[in-house]
């Protein structure tokens, strides 16, 4: 996998993540099961996109 392709994957892990971490607050108020579902789905997917950041930091150029 080319750096250009992983960097791309790294921010829409994040952006993705964290919009659905802002629907999960949201959704939860209205039904807190799917709400905190969508909370872990959302936190899943910063962790992953800070993961991938990590692994970029160590590959070369």
């Amino acid at each position: 996998m080319k750096n250009q392709t992983l960097e791309a994957m790294i921010w829409v892990c994040i952006y993705a993540g964290l919009f659905v971490l802002g629907i999960g607050v949201w959704f939860s108020r209205h039904h807190l099961a799917a709400g905190v579902t969508l909370l872990c789905l959302g936190g899943a997917l910063v962790a992953a996109g800070v993961l991938l950041i990590w692994l970029r930091s160590r590959r070369p150029s």
